[in-house]
């Protein structure tokens, strides 16, 4: 099942000195991209381990993993197949599996019904 990942990077997070229009306009300091490829969730293994941000990781909260997405990153997640999606902050690093895009809490994957995969010990 193929998913879309988009996301946005603020000025912020990438370093650059823009500001913002005092008017409702669009964000001149926020750059939108996306990705797409596939998106597996977290099993119960991972349930309480530290997560890159710092946390323990939760099922039930709307974690997300990426490898290279600056942590505190907001990335929306859409099912290619039925046009649902979810939105979730990425908390830590990861897929470790070349296939995969994203990795989600359960909350999430079934939220956006963007289930995969589950990563863990299990999909190895």
């Amino acid at each position: 099942m193929k998913i879309l990942v988009r996301y946005g990077l603020t000025a912020a997070l990438l370093g650059i000195g823009l500001t913002a229009p005092a008017a409702a306009a669009p964000r001149q300091d926020q750059e939108r991209r996306s990705q797409q490829g596939e998106a597996s969730y977290y099993g119960r293994e991972f349930n309480g381990r530290r997560m890159a941000i710092g946390e323990r990781f939760d099922p039930g909260s709307d974690s997300a993993a990426h490898r290279s997405l600056p942590l505190g990153t907001t990335a929306r997640v859409t099912n290619l197949q039925n046009g649902r999606s979810a939105t979730g902050k990425v908390r830590d690093r990861g897929p470790y599996a070349r296939n995969r895009v994203i990795d989600l809490s359960l909350t999430l994957a079934i939220s956006g019904q963007a289930l995969v995969q589950k990563c863990g010990s299990e999909a190895m």
